[in-house]
């Protein structure tokens, strides 16, 4: 007689991504700002492109001509944002996810229209979502370097108003609000954190490397009141790649493919920089997370931050600011997040099974939509069911105050 083995078939829980993101739509700005910022406001406008290319950060080179390819652009004081097809790329065929220029009409309504959202998520098995800006960039930056201050202050206001209470006011809490802050003054935004957490949103873009944005370091003590208000409200710092405008590159004449298989390389810097800044011994209540970093990369750079500690701190500047070996403050802090990463799951032991959370990356070409569930089913095949339901959701909802239900 053949003894029946027992069923080891993992079920995938709804998933909470805490990493996709919004593409604004064209109403945003001119619904949401006060009336007298409306005139100066972002606003789209159609116009034909002719060239376009990056040229690294939130930089492009492009010219524009009545009879190009059409796109739906942002207009804010001398910057003309295009929007792009590898932006808003799901629906689209893999190779047709290019850098070209793209409407409102040929966006995948979900792109920038919360009920479509919504759909698109119960095709991916999506419970919940945290969604990063695209105009405004990964934290502001589009309003951090604008000229007029205060317009930049009611442009932030505005797109945090319009999150909370139309992008995720009846959802129901699936759409989880993520704001941004005033970058270029931290008491303002210490004050923002506390505007949005008084109405429920205990999330906030950051940057992962701010002096990258000709802003002071996280060492300076400059952010103190800001990093104060989010430990204080229980507000988590998400910083994603690509939010200090720079992407790590090799040679100007390397292609995208170069800086795009780098890209984990900012968050391993800004990781870095947090574990020796003092300042989670400073502020213990603070929580980190990291943005499509992906993880594979933390066992190592965890064991070598903790061998400079040992080693090199009498010289080092962190003999008397970091008391405990760096990984400590990782494994109480800081939470990282992945869509593709089989050797990151290979080494959870090291990266730490309650500090891991999961992503979609929706709509960008990044995405595994609408076949996230599936993935999943794959990558972790011959995990323990409760550690699929940590990375898949329980986590996320820890780091983020949410109902775990």
């Amino acid at each position: 007689m053949t003894a029946t083995l027992p069923d080891t078939t993992i079920q995938i829980p709804k998933i909470i991504s805490v990493d996709d993101h919004l593409v604004e739509p064209a109403h945003l700005w001119q619904t949401w700002l006060p009336e007298r910022y409306k005139a100066a406001g972002p606003r789209v406008e159609r116009r034909g492109i002719g060239s376009m290319k990056h040229i690294g950060g939130g930089s492009y080179e492009q010219t524009f001509t009545d009879d190009g390819p059409q796109a739906d652009c942002w207009v804010y004081e001398d910057l003309v944002y295009i929007n792009k097809r590898h932006v808003a790329a799901v629906g689209f065929e893999r190779d047709l996810m290019g850098m070209l220029p793209i409407t409102y009409d040929e966006m995948r309504p979900g792109c920038y229209e919360p009920k479509a959202r919504l759909a698109d998520m119960d095709m991916n098995w999506v419970d919940k979502s945290l969604n990063f800006p695209t105009f405004p960039r990964f934290c502001g930056q589009t309003f951090s370097e604008g000229r007029d201050k205060d317009l930049g202050l009611a442009c932030v206001q505005a797109y945090n108003d319009y999150t909370i209470e139309e992008w995720c006011g009846d959802s129901g809490g699936r759409l989880i609000p993520l704001a941004l802050i005033p970058l270029w003054d931290a008491e303002l935004a210490a004050a923002e954190v506390r505007r949005n957490a008084d109405r429920g949103c205990h999330a906030v873009c950051f940057s992962e490397i701010p002096a990258h944005l000709g802003l002071p370091s996280i060492h300076s003590g400059s952010w103190d009141p800001f990093f104060r208000a989010c430990e204080e409200t229980q507000t988590v710092i998400n910083m994603h790649i690509g939010s200090s405008s720079r992407m790590p590159a090799t040679s100007a004449d390397a292609p995208n493919a170069v800086a795009a298989s780098l890209s984990f390389n900012n968050a391993m810097a800004s990781m870095s920089d947090w574990m020796f800044s003092g300042k989670l011994v400073q502020f213990p209540g603070l929580t980190l997370a990291y943005s499509e970093g992906q993880m594979g990369w933390i066992p190592y750079i965890l064991e070598r931050a903790d061998d400079v500690w040992r080693d090199h701190r009498a010289w080092a500047g962190v003999k008397d600011l970091v008391p405990e070996p760096p990984s400590t403050y990782y494994y109480s802090n800081i939470y990282c997040c992945f869509f593709k990463d089989r050797h990151g799951l290979a080494n959870l032991d090291i990266v730490g099974e309650d500090n891991v959370t999961f992503e979609t990356d929706y709509p960008h070409t990044d995405s595994t939509w609408p076949d996230t569930k599936a993935l999943a089913e794959e990558m972790f095949a011959g995990l323990s069911q409760p550690l699929v339901d940590k990375i898949v959701r329980g986590n996320a909802a820890r780091m983020l105050h949410l109902a775990n239900d």
